[in-house]
C-alpha cells in the first residue's frame, strides 16, 4: 500500500487551486480526503483533541483514508518518556474513535533526547499497545545517526516492529549551498540538519520529505528517492509519504509531481482519489 499527503489540511492560501474556489474552512478536511490518502497529525503535536473532534474527522473522511497523528509534545519533549506513558495511552484511546483510519502513530523526539535515553525509550516502546496502533520513530539528536549507536535503536526498532521515521531535509541545506534563494532557513517551519539513513524497520515506513519551494530543484532528490520507495513496496512494505514546503501553498504540486515520479516507475501504484476530480493537478496554478 501507498500513502501520500501534506502535513495540514487546514490551508487557506490552497482555495482556488487545490481546494476548489470558494471553499470554506469547515470543508477542508473533506476536500482534502477526496485528494489525497494520508495527512500528518501535527495538530496533535500541538493540542489534544477530544473525542467530538475525532468523531468529526472520521466522517469526513473516507475509510481508506489514513491519519498519522504525532504524540503530543507535553509527552515526547519533555524529558524522560515513561513518566507520560499513562497520559499517551489515553490519548491514543481517544484516536481509536479514527477505527480504520487510524495509522502509524509518530513519536518524535527533541534534539536534547539523546542515546543516553535508550533505556527509557526501550521501555515505552515495549509498553505501548502496538497491537492497537503501529509507532513510528522519529530522532533528531545527532548522537543517534553515529555508527553503533543507529544501529543499535534499528536493532531494538525491528524487535519491536516500531518503524522509523526517515526525516528528508538535504534540499533545505543543499540549497543554501548552491546559492539559491531559502526562505527553508529562516522559516519557522525550519527542520534540523541530520543525516538521512533510508532503512526500514518495520512492515511500513514514513517518509518526510521537506521540500524546496522551488520544484526543479527537487527532481533529482525524488529520482534518488523513487528506486528505494519502488523496491519497498515490490518487498510488500506499505509506504507514507508526506511533502512538506516552508511555503506550505507548494506542497500539493510537489506531491503530484512526486506521485506522478514514482507511478512511472512503479505502474501498480494505488490512484489517487485527486485522479477522479474534474480539476486534474495539472491545472494548479502554483507555479
Amino acid at each position: 500500500m501507498f500513502y501520500l499527503g501534506c502535513a495540514v489540511w487546514a490551508f487557506k492560501d490552497w482555495v482556488g487551486d487545490f481546494y476548489p474556489a470558494g471553499a470554506r474552512s469547515p470543508d477542508f478536511l473533506r476536500l482534502y480526503g477526496d485528494r489525497l490518502t494520508t495527512v500528518e497529525g501535527n495538530t496533535t503535536f500541538y493540542s489534544i483533541p477530544d473525542a467530538a473532534t475525532v468523531d468529526r474527522w472520521a466522517a469526513q473522511t473516507p475509510e481508506t483514508f489514513r491519519f498519522c497523528p504525532k504524540i503530543p509534545r507535553r509527552y515526547s519533549h519533555e524529558g524522560a518518556l515513561m513518566p507520560h506513558l499513562e497520559a499517551a495511552i489515553a490519548f491514543l484511546e481517544t484516536l481509536q474513535r479514527l477505527g480504520p483510519r487510524l495509522g502509524p502513530v509518530m513519536l518524535q523526539l527533541p534534539p536534547s533526547y539523546s542515546p543516553e535515553r535508550f533505556i527509557d525509550l526501550k521501555e515505552f516502546l515495549t509498553q505501548w499497545p502496538r497491537d492497537v496502533a503501529p509507532l513510528a520513530v522519529e530522532v533528531r539528536h545527532l548522537g543517534w545517526f553515529a555508527k553503533g549507536q543507529a544501529q543499535r535503536l534499528n536493532d531494538l526498532l525491528q524487535q519491536l516492529a516500531v518503524g522509523l521515521v526517515l526525516l528528508d531535509t538535504r534540499t533545505m541545506y543543499d540549497g543554501q549551498q548552491d546559492g539559491l534563494p531559502d526562505p527553508q532557513l529562516a522559516s519557522e517551519r525550519r527542520k534540523p540538519k541530520v543525516p538521512l539513513q533510508p532503512v526500514t524497520t518495520a512492515n511500513f515506513t514514513l517518509v518526510r520529505y521537506i521540500s524546496h519551494p522551488d520544484l526543479n530543484f527537487n527532481e533529482p532528490y525524488i529520482l534518488k528517492w523513487v528506486p528505494k520507495l519502488v523496491d519497498w513496496l515490490r518487498q510488500g512494505k506499505t509506504v507514507y509519504l508526506f511533502i512538506h514546503c516552508p511555503d506550505e501553498a507548494r506542497s500539493p504540486v510537489i506531491a503530484r509531481y512526486f506521485y506522478d515520479t514514482l507511478q512511472g516507475a512503479y505502474p501498480a501504484l494505488p490512484a489517487l482519489p485527486w485522479d477522479s476530480l474534474a480539476q486534474p493537478a495539472a491545472q494548479l496554478s502554483l507555479f
